[in-house]
């Protein structure tokens, strides 16, 4: 998250890996010609090693927005430098910048995964740039690494508030812990309720992107419904990063920009729910044709439901009011303060 004070995101909020043909049972595979089972299951050592090209590109995008950040901050363009002009000393806060570079690719990181989740859980495109188990494995890896990108923006964040702290060592330690990953340690300004957001985000994000690695003790049903939170995951990183970012504090075309990602997100998402690659989810013709009257209430709720989420992102969009703050705060003394 560029120019934004660090926090737990995750935003991220990596989106889990759909059902993988690499792994296949009666329990997982999806409608269509039977698949022939692998003789090894997907674990976490596997993906981890495959995930390394796209870690390395990540690094590279981080270490992009880094540079920018700082440029920016030196030449005082970037709105951080209202928010926070004691951050103008470029030089003296490069932790915390490095922090926002890791917090911006991780969202955009997220962003990616959370796409190809939805383009891989429901009726695949018959045309895609990679074949489906690639684009399976590209999806795992994406998730990993943006676990990895967020755990780096947060221990960066800690480690900020821990070298500009002037109570001893210990102390010191213990306050940056407190106000980087206990919910409610923050007390100042906004972050008050934008950083447990992120924290809540962070602490759904790890669990439920590596669930997958144990879906075979859990049971795939089980795992399918803890899988569909990770919607939940995304959504809290990105009002974390709208209502807490300093590079979109102001109203303007950067703010609108991070909206207007949102868009492809939630088409997808009514694709999935309007088109689902299981018989059991999808919504009946007439009440009770297939499932009880509550189940097809709710399918259809969510249905209009994300509907009304597209209407409001256009219109968002369109009218450029997207609750950014229009002058800066009165009160930006307070190191990490956003009043």
């Amino acid at each position: 998250m560029t120019n934004q004070p660090p926090v737990p995101e995750p935003a991220a909020a990596a989106e889990l890996p759909t059902d993988s043909p690499e792994i296949t049972s009666p329990e997982t595979q999806l409608p269509g010609p039977r698949q022939p089972r692998t003789a090894q299951r997907t674990t976490l050592r596997s993906d981890l090693r495959a995930s390394w090209p796209d870690g390395l590109v990540a690094l590279l995008v981080t270490a992009a927005v880094f540079v920018l950040l700082y440029i920016r901050i030196r030449n005082k363009t970037s709105s951080t430098v209202s928010v926070m002009p004691f951050m103008a000393d470029a030089g003296g806060f490069w932790m915390y910048f490095l922090s926002q570079a890791f917090g911006w690719s991780a969202l955009l990181w997220a962003w990616g995964t959370v796409v190809l989740g939805l383009l891989l859980s429901g009726q695949r495109p018959s045309r895609l740039p990679l074949s489906g188990p690639r684009l399976e494995r590209l999806h795992r890896t994406t998730s990993l690494n943006t676990i990895a990108l967020i755990t780096a923006h947060a221990l960066l964040f800690g480690a900020e508030l821990f070298r500009h702290s002037t109570d001893a060592w210990n102390s010191a330690l213990a306050t940056s812990f407190v106000e980087t990953f206990v919910p409610g340690g923050y007390t100042s300004g906004t972050g008050q309720i934008a950083i447990p957001i992120g924290q809540a985000a962070l602490y759904l994000a790890i669990p439920l992107g590596l669930l997958f690695y144990v879906r075979h003790r859990i049971g795939p049903k089980t795992w399918r419904v803890l899988h569909r939170f990770v919607i939940v995951v995304y959504v809290l990183s990105v009002w974390h990063t709208l209502l807490y970012g300093t590079n979109v504090w102001y109203d303007g075309w950067f703010r609108t920009s991070v909206w207007l990602l949102q868009l492809p997100i939630a088409a997808l998402l009514l694709v999935r729910l309007l088109r689902p690659a299981r018989r059991s989810e999808k919504l009946p013709l007439a009440p009770g044709a297939a499932a009880s009257r509550t189940g097809w209430a709710l399918r259809l709720g969510g249905r209009l439901a994300v509907v009304g989420v597209m209407v409001a992102l256009v219109v968002v969009v369109a009218s450029g009011s997207d609750g950014g703050r229009t002058v800066p705060p009165d009160d930006t003394s307070s190191t990490h303060n956003h009043d």
